[in-house]
């Protein structure tokens, strides 16, 4: 499916998240191509009960009951960090693994269980979903290979950012500006991917 704005009457498109931190991502990447871009907080988002054995099939949940709310174009993202060591854990649970939002004990967590199999290797994955209205959808996967560290590093990002080194760097997710991250990133990855389909 080719998807372009200029189908619509509003070059409008919704994120369907409410996490301030992949709002900020998407609509930084989103700026150039002359898109007013709101997010789930902007406008009056049903609950959605993010139940599905994937990250495809969450981002599709998301993104088609922002459209079908909205009537908008809605773009979806679910992504989490999964650890080799631990069989691909915490995967599309990531963010509840994070109890409370207490992302720094979940980080030691997942850094202690890997450490003990003597195994730090780890990967980002995405799924960046688009819904129309009409409720067709396609998705846009994106992945970045990297190891765990310990202690976290750097205030920018958000989540798992500060114990993440992508492949390639030396510094983690938390300290690498937001102008290199959004080039490498899993979500970087997928949106190349989302750009050179739909638009």
């Amino acid at each position: 499916m080719v998807f372009s704005l200029e189908d619509f009457d509003s070059r409008k498109i919704l994120l369907a998240t409410k996490n301030k931190g992949k709002a900020k991502e998407l609509s930084l990447m989103l700026a150039p191509y002359g898109t007013e871009v709101l997010s789930a907080n902007d406008v009056d988002f049903p609950d959605v009960v993010e139940d599905g054995l994937s990250f495809a099939e969450n981002a599709a949940k998301k993104a088609k009951a922002g459209a079908l709310a909205t009537g908008l174009p809605t773009l979806a993202d679910d992504s989490g960090l999964e650890v080799e060591a631990l069989g691909g854990n915490p995967g599309i649970y990531s963010a509840r693994f994070a109890i409370d939002g207490d992302y720094m004990r979940a980080m030691k967590s997942l850094y202690d269980d890997a450490l003990a199999k003597n195994d730090l290797r780890a990967r980002f994955t995405c799924v960046l979903v688009l819904a129309l209205p009409n409720q067709e959808t396609c998705a846009f996967e994106g992945r970045v290979n990297g190891h765990l560290v310990w202690p976290p590093k750097g205030e920018n990002g958000f989540g798992y950012d500060p114990f993440f080194v992508p492949e390639g760097y030396k510094d983690t997710f938390g300290v690498l500006p937001d102008k290199v991250k959004n080039k490498i990133s899993h979500r970087a990855m997928a949106f190349k991917k989302f750009i050179a389909e739909c638009f």
